[in-house]
């Protein structure tokens, strides 16, 4: 089985910084992508940031220049650092990856943590 580990989230006022983290545990043979997503009570998930195993990353408009996405492909963890948040940051984020294990492939995720941003 593959798990993915959120943690970081909390509560942080707006003009502040903070910091995620993912962990991904598990029979994996590789890690394609990892990617960050969010979603807002009565809004439909968002895609934030990716990030591919090349180190190739891309960002959504609304984070470019504010949040940075990185990876340890050593110890299977990815990373959002944010900066400048904005009281609309709030959300539930999930950490996704793209994972080979043995014979398959597919997406997972994981349980998501909140980010609270207050004005």
């Amino acid at each position: 089985q593959v798990q993915l580990v959120e943690s970081g989230g909390g509560l942080v006022q707006a003009g502040g910084s903070l910091s995620l983290s993912c962990a991904a545990s598990g029979k994996i043979l590789s890690i394609n992508t990892m990617s960050w997503y969010r979603q807002a009570p009565g809004k439909q998930r968002e895609l934030v940031a990716t990030i591919t195993s090349g180190g190739n990353t891309n960002y959504a408009d609304f984070v470019k220049g504010r949040f940075t996405i990185s990876t340890d492909n050593a110890k299977k963890m990815v990373y959002l650092q944010m900066h400048s948040l904005k009281p609309e940051d709030t959300a539930v984020y999930y950490c996704s990856a793209d994972i080979t294990r043995y014979l398959q492939r597919g997406d997972y995720w994981g349980q998501g943590t909140q980010v609270t941003v207050s004005s």
